[in-house]
């Protein structure tokens, strides 16, 4: 049973990366929020007065990870998708591109190359990378740095507003190499003069270092993993100095025995964390910024509980989704987890009646609040808001008050 929330306090207010609830007032994105809400409001009348509900609107996700891949050509001791790597699943070029372009004309607006494997690995990933530029979205590439040439020579295709990050997690190359385990000889040095590579290509797009914290203690099911908590004041300076615009620190996370991506704090020793995070962040300056997630913030201030404490529904489902070769799901949090599962790969193809039908089922049946009990989730506080919206009465087009555009509609 999921422990109660502690003593009520003010959530520390989001980073504007985090601020989900700004981001879908947008002027371009509040359009598709509204149909959402209002499909909502009536299916949920409808289901209490025993009615049909009405099909779900012809709109998708605002925001989607899309994993190219799930093979890697490195072998992290920390990485949440192990269980998934190099599966013989594989996505069909063809039904890709229709995915995509009908998730484009349902109102998608950005699309991170993330998770599952490694992006740049996937034969296409330039093309690819190219081909979601063409139908105009956002598009942010993460990646272990490993083949940052594929990164760069397509870069010149990326605008104001999309970026690139790196999961590096290290400040020495003998913590990189422990931590990564590269496939083929590669060094954290050589990764970051790569990488001003990518941004000399392109100055107008943000490049980011990621730092996942890993403290002693930490473990992946049976296998201790290696510690990194004292090299983030020497990451923060080669990031700095590499030219990277910012580095973001995150702790990291386990898979709990039911799929679910959680937070576990087992052996973390708070006040070290604090004095590394404050050590990182003298090297903040000349525009280069050192950034807290989200779930790193009430980690240390001990409000991490409340984020565990899903309401029932989850709307961000139906507004931000993960298509994999595995499949299509409803949370980065559940990769890979059936029951959280839209439909197949091809699922936003042919039209996407299949990946709708799935959405609305997962609306209705998937019970965050059981589910999600041990997930310290980022949407926890724009889950609320827009569960606020739906149940409330007024008019929902007054009542999700615009906000100015941020140029952000990464979810």
């Amino acid at each position: 049973m999921n422990p109660a929330p502690p003593p009520a306090s003010a959530p520390p207010a989001p980073h504007p990366y985090h601020d989900f609830a700004a981001k879908l007032r947008q002027p371009d994105t509040r359009p598709l929020v509204l149909d959402y809400l209002r499909w909502r409001r009536a299916a949920r009348a409808a289901e209490t007065a025993g009615r049909p509900a009405p099909p779900f609107p012809d709109i998708g996700p605002l925001s989607v990870n899309l994993d190219l891949t799930t093979a890697c050509n490195y072998a992290c001791d920390h990485c949440i998708d192990w269980e998934s790597l190099n599966s013989p699943a594989r996505h069909e070029e063809k039904l890709l591109r229709e995915s995509m372009r009908e998730l484009a004309r349902r109102g998608l607006r950005s699309v991170i190359l993330i998770g599952g494997g490694e992006p740049t690995v996937y034969p296409g990933f330039e093309d690819m990378l190219r081909y979601l530029k063409e139908l105009r979205l956002q598009v942010a590439v993460v990646s272990n740095g490993g083949r940052n040439e594929r990164i760069a020579a397509a870069a010149d295709c990326l605008e104001e507003g999309d970026w690139v990050r790196l999961s590096l997690d290290a400040g020495s190359d003998a913590t990189f190499q422990a931590m990564h385990r590269p496939k083929r000889p590669i060094t954290l040095d050589q990764i970051c003069t790569s990488a001003g590579a990518i941004k000399r290509r392109n100055p107008a797009l943000t490049l980011g270092f990621s730092f996942v914290i890993v403290w002693r203690g930490a473990r992946r099911d049976d296998v201790a993993l290696v510690e990194n908590v004292h090299e983030m004041a020497l990451a923060a300076h080669r990031a700095r100095a590499a030219g990277f615009d910012y580095i973001s620190f995150k702790p990291c996370l386990a898979r709990a025995a039911d799929g679910a991506e959680v937070l576990d704090p087992h052996g973390l020793d708070s006040a070290r964390l604090r004095a590394g995070l404050e050590a990182a962040r003298a090297h903040q300056g000349g525009g280069f910024r050192v950034i807290e997630s989200l779930n790193l913030r009430v980690l240390l201030d001990g409000s991490w509980r409340r984020y565990t404490d899903q309401p029932r529904e989850c709307h961000m489902q139906a507004l931000r989704q993960v298509l994999s070769p595995l499949g299509v799901y409803n949370c980065p949090a559940h990769r890979g987890v059936a029951r959280a599962r839209v439909g197949d790969p091809e699922a936003w193809a042919r039209g996407g009646t299949a990946a709708a039908a799935g959405t609305q089922r997962l609306v209705r049946e998937f019970d965050a609040h059981r589910e999600c009990a041990q997930v310290t989730c980022l949407y926890n506080p724009v889950n609320r808001y827009l569960e606020e919206l739906v149940s409330g009465g007024g008019d929902l087009e007054a009542a999700l008050e615009q906000a100015g555009g941020l140029g952000d509609s990464f979810l």
